[in-house]
């Protein structure tokens, strides 16, 4: 693991823990290119009353909308957790470089988990990707956050 992917996910999880926060899943994601963020966001479909907006999505848009381009190449994705497949079809058709999460996701994950779109990619875009940075924290969140609320 590359101590700069360390660095990002820290940044995610704070980002995870806003979500917490609103009564969100905590989930957060953090757009990268260069060093320098492009988006950032954490999930909001209850806040926003939008089923779409995950973590992923609204730091793709908040990316997009800075750069003015619904492309990303060069861009890292680092996020708490393994993308379902709405947010893995996003990162694929927004041409992201690279993808970084947490914890997997074993009842929706569409990296590798569950589904693998973006593990084994049918459409014309491959994003390079790699899992389980700072996995054991990501997760420690979200079961905290779950068993608060049983």
């Amino acid at each position: 693991m590359a101590l700069q992917d360390a660095q990002w996910m820290r940044h995610a999880l704070a980002l995870a823990e806003r979500a917490a926060a609103e009564g969100e899943v905590p989930v957060g994601a953090v757009l990268v290119k260069e060093g320098a963020i492009l988006g950032e966001g954490w999930n909001r479909p209850i806040t926003l009353h939008d089923p779409s907006a995950h973590a992923e999505m609204i730091a793709l848009r908040a990316g997009a909308a800075a750069l003015g381009n619904y492309r990303l190449p060069g861009a890292t994705l680092y996020v708490t957790l393994e993308p379902c497949v709405m947010c893995a079809g996003a990162i694929v058709h927004a041409r992201v470089s690279r993808l970084v999460f947490g914890a997997r996701d074993p009842k929706a994950g569409a990296v590798d988990s569950v589904y693998d779109v973006i593990a084994r990619p049918r459409l014309n875009h491959v994003v390079e990707w790699s899992g389980g940075v700072l996995e054991e924290e990501c997760g420690a969140v979200l079961r905290a956050f779950f068993r608060a609320r049983r």
